[in-house]
């Protein structure tokens, strides 16, 4: 029996339902649900690597389902984690990649957040904001992930399943228009190209306006994937992403004299004359799936992702005490990457005594290399490359730029990792794990003639217990160790340490069938943080020691029939616990709130000959600190959005969308670097989808 959904991904098992084929010579697919579920998903796979039912794992996982991505209109990654609890946007580096926190962590400020792509890392480098056309669903995993997946956050781990090929020919379209000229389509096309071949396309381009004065946007995905069954027990998977991305370096609007609002959230302060940012990535994944027997398989993949991120830009520097001149600098950036990985798996499951055993033992190995070059030049008394903040006049002149980064790094390790998930009988469960990872990173600066190097070797535990008093109902418990390599060097050319942190979490889980409900307290510690130097913005220092602690809620699935909802809460207090002469010990994380919320509900009902949903949205952010100098006392005001939804189908085929996002056009702020560097949220944005299957 050839499991292609596995085969096409080793954590594809639940990403979508399959169509079997009634034809008795084609091979068979599995289909790992029975029903669909809307808001709310039964299993998750890249927490332990296998189909676990969620009910199941001592950790906390939320599962953004396909139905909730259409029904909130979100087209990108950014878009998704608002919908899970405990998750806030960091600074963006002027919109080319997404940058999160999870429970207040957010990794290492010279690249974007980590997430995988089908349990491969695929964040390391330049791959600018990710588009959600090929995504089937986004796991977001609380807690350190490192006794399955090496270097990581505490905070947690994101898994971005990928639509996968199907053996039954299914063909879509999606078209929308919006605000500010936006214009987006996109295609999904999949089905056999013989009995044992299928294919899948989906690619997307959206291009418009920004609500930022001047500025424009496009964005490009093309992304095929295949599969190949061979017998009965053997199928192999190929996909390929490639992206390409056209958008200008916008740091957003300043806080005069520390306040904001002073500047409207449209006010551009960079040059339009230095073009867009050009951002390009390709990723290819190879996975084969090997049945070894009814109870063993073997499974083994390849990913090597290349990527590249190249423009000019116009920054804030300083603002004159006229509290109008604001003085500029400009950067040219040229940097590339290349980031190589595989594993190889077995899996089995056996019984010893009254125990059953689902194992997982494995090896990955990963190789990246990251060149970066940047051309500066910051004002001088000569020429201040100054702009008036509020009568903006556009085409000043910077001097010649001048070298400030030539960087040369690589990065190289290999992990070894066992897991045990026992049914210990008596509505007992547990799940142990432990992987030993070796490291080594080398890097030069190429401008200075200067070299280091590092190697260290961590082992990461975890362990989780599961009780569960009825089939509705699962309480847990489980702790675990984690590490992550920093990367890049200091401002004195020097390698930094590796990030230590151990993690403690206690939860209860609700499943009626309809509803899914997470409730979690965690504590996490973790030191050798890297946050950016204050003395030099281009380089990171390692902040000692920090810790974040709280409470998570979230509930999704369908209330009432038509009612779906997704509902998330969280406290987080992240805070420094030891700090040193730059960063004040108690002083907060940058861009993490203490309370945070998001609501969706739709109500689905019949209209004329069709169907219809009308429904909405509200997300609530706390007061944030703004400043990544943690002991500034800058902050970010709280803020709460509404949306608005409303989708009418006249047919099967046919489907028609409608989304007001920032309902009431609150002037909010999402994310910020600092009081000169302050992104803004954007504006009412209405958007029309049409989505047509053939």
């Amino acid at each position: 029996m050839a499991l292609l959904l596995a085969a096409a991904s080793p954590l594809a098992l639940a990403a979508e339902p399959a169509v079997s084929d009634s034809t008795d010579d084609k091979p068979e697919v599995v289909n790992v649900k029975a029903e669909r579920q809307h808001y709310h998903s039964l299993s998750a796979t890249a927490a332990t690597k296998t189909d676990a039912l969620l009910m199941d794992l001592p950790q906390s996982v939320r599962v953004i389902t396909a139905d909730l991505l259409r029904d909130t209109g979100v087209t990108t990654l950014a878009g998704a984690l608002d919908l899970a609890s405990g998750i806030s946007r960091q600074s963006p580096l002027g919109g080319l990649w997404d940058s999160y926190a999870m429970r207040g962590f957010t990794g290492d400020p010279n690249f974007g957040s980590d997430y995988m792509v089908n349990g491969f890392s695929s964040s390391r480098g330049y791959n600018g904001m990710r588009d959600g056309a090929n995504t089937q669903n986004v796991e977001v995993l609380k807690g350190p992930a490192s006794a399955l997946y090496g270097r990581g956050e505490p905070g947690g781990t994101v898994n971005i399943t990928t639509k996968k090929p199907k053996f039954v020919p299914e063909y879509s379209a999606d078209f929308s228009v919006g605000s500010r000229q936006m214009r987006r389509a996109a295609i999904d096309l999949t089905g056999p190209l013989n009995d044992a071949f299928a294919y899948r396309l989906n690619a997307a381009h959206e291009e418009g306006h920004s609500f930022r004065d001047t500025l424009k946007y496009e964005r490009s995905l093309f992304a095929p994937s295949f599969i190949w069954a061979l017998g009965d027990s053997t199928t192999i998977s190929y996909e390929i992403e490639a992206v390409r991305q056209r958008v200008p370096f916008d740091r957003g609007v300043l806080a005069v004299n520390g306040k904001l609002g002073v500047l409207p959230v449209s006010r551009f302060l960079g040059e339009p004359d230095d073009g867009p940012m050009t951002v390009k990535s390709i990723g290819h994944q190879v996975f084969v799936h090997h049945d070894l027997s009814a109870s063993w398989t073997m499974q083994a993949g390849l990913s090597y992702r290349d990527s590249e991120l190249t423009g000019y830009s116009s920054e804030a520097n300083n603002l004159l005490a006229d509290g109008r001149t604001l003085r500029r600098q400009r950067r040219h950036r040229d940097f590339s990457s290349t980031d190589k990985s595989g594993r190889i798996e077995l899996l089995g499951k056996f019984a010893t005594g009254a125990l059953a055993h689902d194992v997982l033992v494995g090896v990955d190995t990963y190789h990246f290399d990251d060149h970066r070059v940047q051309l500066r030049r910051n004002p001088s008394a000569a020429n201040a490359y100054a702009i008036d903040i509020y009568a903006p006049v556009y085409g000043g002149k910077a001097d010649p730029l001048a070298l400030s980064i030539n960087t040369q790094e690589g990065q190289r390790a290999t992990g070894l990792y066992a897991q045990d998930q026992l049914d210990l009988g008596a509505n007992w469960k547990a799940l142990v794990g432990v992987r030993h990872d070796s490291y080594h990173q080398d890097v030069a600066n190429n401008r200075l003639n200067v070299s280091n190097s590092q190697s260290l070797s961590s082992t990461s535990p975890r362990a989780g217990l599961v009780y569960q008093p009825s089939k509705a109902w699962s309480l847990y418990a489980s702790a675990a160790r984690g590490f992550r390599p920093n990367s890049g060097i200091s401002i004195d050319n020097q390698a930094f340490p590796a990030e230590e942190s151990r993690s403690y979490e206690i939860g209860a889980k609700l499943e009626t069938g309809k509803l899914t409900g997470t409730v979690a307290l965690f504590d996490i510690h973790k030191k050798n943080v890297l946050t950016t130097n204050p003395a030099n913005t281009d380089f990171a220092i390692a902040a000692g020691e920090v810790g974040s602690r709280g409470l998570e809620v979230d509930v999704s699935g369908e209330l009432a029939r038509g009612l779906r909802a997704s509902a998330s809460y969280a406290y987080t207090d992240a805070t420094v616990t030891r700090g040193d002469n730059t960063i004040v010990t108690g002083s907060r994380f940058a861009n993490v709130p203490r309370h945070s919320a998001n609501l969706v509900a739709t109500q689905q009902f019949a209209l004329a000959s069709g169907t219809a949903s009308l429904g909405g949205g509200v997300q609530y952010m706390g007061e944030r600190l703004g400043d990544v100098a943690v002991s500034s006392k800058f902050t970010l005001p709280a803020y709460t959005v509404a949306r608005l939804l409303a989708s009418y189908s006249p047919t099967t085929r046919l489907r028609f969308g409608l989304t007001v996002d920032n309902l009431f056009n609150r002037r909010y702020y999402a994310s910020s670097y600092s009081p000169l560097w302050v992104a803004p949220g954007a504006e009412r944005t209405v958007t029309v989808n049409a989505h047509y299957q053939f």
